[in-house]
């Protein structure tokens, strides 16, 4: 069992020992057994929500209504959540009632695909009653049961489908792929903000480019009211290494200038994204825009910050299909040598304008600062008091 399970472990230990059985299931043995590297480690078992929340000091019962409790274990969060069975679901969403039994089968049957349909116990032995792992070998993404009834449960699952295909570089089984094609329509009734933590992943994935084209192929782009004017583009989406963007905003930003978005603020505000993200990608999206006409200015790198001018730069290369890490230091070399990066950098600030102008304050200091930056950004004025005080002889700013 890999290191990363350590921890985890002890409370899987600590179950058993109480008489429960335990797991640790989903995307984390899926992993494991493609030797790819793990993220959450979520555990299943047979005990309830309280007796889970007796045996443990530190929980918090995030979701114990679905029968989920966060234990928290080394400064850690695990999710352990009691074997259930899902009744009829309201809306194509969510189910109307939980039911927590002790079949860790009819738990796992439950679950989407059959490579997220597989659990492990304490010893490391694997338990695969839909054949997860084949589907795994052959690179298939492939529903637990039949297809339609899948999705008609929660329609989510054909969005996950396009990521795990994008993520994983596994092919859409034949059957799924129809029922997705079929099912597309009950994507509606989905949460944008379920839609664009999926789509975001999905941007990520080696297989970005094949996945854009099925999101426009299988017809689900036409039930995202944020993509729907936006077909064309998914289909002729570039050959590109998006799965080196390295954060959110680098990864919104790409999909504007792939998708040639005109009103890059309002198309992201209807993803319902963070304002500060919003704001963030926005700014990348006229950069590149800036950079594309005029090249790097020292007014651009100001403007956008360093953390911006570095996703920016990173950005750029990987849609041209050049990035080289050395490239980018050189960009944040070049941004380390502004003579200013923000306004309480310049020699003199608007209390000692005044002073030395010898007028009342007004507009007029706000346009001077202003004008100050802008000619100590391209090489004009160097940010020095007695120079800045010549420099305002001259301006023709007052």
């Amino acid at each position: 069992m890999k290191e990363v399970f350590e921890k985890p472990y002890k409370i899987v230990r600590r179950l058993t020992e109480k008489g429960y059985q335990a797991y640790f299931v989903g995307g984390a043995i899926r992993d494991t057994i493609m030797n790819r590297p793990i993220g959450d480690i979520d555990i299943s078992t047979s005990a309830l929500p309280e007796q889970v929340m007796e045996l443990f000091p530190k929980t918090i019962p995030v979701g114990i209504e679905h029968g989920t409790v966060v234990v928290m274990l080394e400064e850690e969060a695990f999710e352990v959540t009691t074997f259930r069975k899902d009744d009829e679901y309201l809306d194509h969403r969510r189910p109307t009632n939980v039911q927590f039994i002790d079949s860790l089968l009819e738990d796992l049957k439950r679950r989407d695909f059959t490579m997220n349909a597989i659990a492990m116990n304490e010893h490391g032995q694997i338990f695969d009653p839909f054949h997860g792992q084949a589907a795994i070998k052959e690179k298939k993404i492939q529903t637990v049961g039949v297809p339609h009834e899948r999705f008609q449960e929660d329609a989510l699952r054909m969005v996950r489908a396009i990521r795990f295909h994008s993520q994983l570089a596994f092919d859409i089984e034949q059957e799924t792929l129809l029922a997705i094609k079929a099912n597309a329509n009950l994507l509606h009734h989905i949460s944008i903000e379920r839609i664009s933590v999926e789509l975001e992943k999905t941007l990520s994935g080696i297989n970005c480019k094949s996945a854009m084209q099925l999101l426009a192929e299988t017809g689900l782009s036409e039930q995202i009211l944020s993509l729907i004017s936006y077909r064309d583009q998914l289909q002729h989406w570039p050959n590109i290494h998006s799965n080196l963007l390295k954060t959110r905003t680098e990864k919104w930003a790409l999909l504007c200038t792939v998708l040639k978005v005109k009103e890059t603020e309002w198309f992201l505000k209807t993803w319902k994204l963070p304002t500060r993200l919003i704001k963030e990608a926005t700014s990348m999206v006229l950069g590149l825009e800036e950079i594309q006409a005029t090249g790097w200015t020292n007014l651009l790198m100001y403007k956008l910050g360093e953390e911006l001018t570095i996703s920016t730069e990173r950005l750029r290369l990987i849609q041209l299909g050049q990035l080289d890490e050395t490239e980018v230091s050189k960009r944040f070399d070049a941004y380390k040598k502004l003579p200013i990066y923000d306004k309480s950098d310049l020699a003199v600030n608007g209390h000692e304008l005044i002073e030395m102008v010898g007028q009342p304050p007004g507009p007029w200091v706000s346009k001077v600062l202003s004008k100050m930056e802008h000619d100590i950004l391209v090489g004009k004025l160097d940010n020095q008091k007695e120079l800045i005080k010549e420099w305002l002889n001259t301006c023709n700013q007052l």
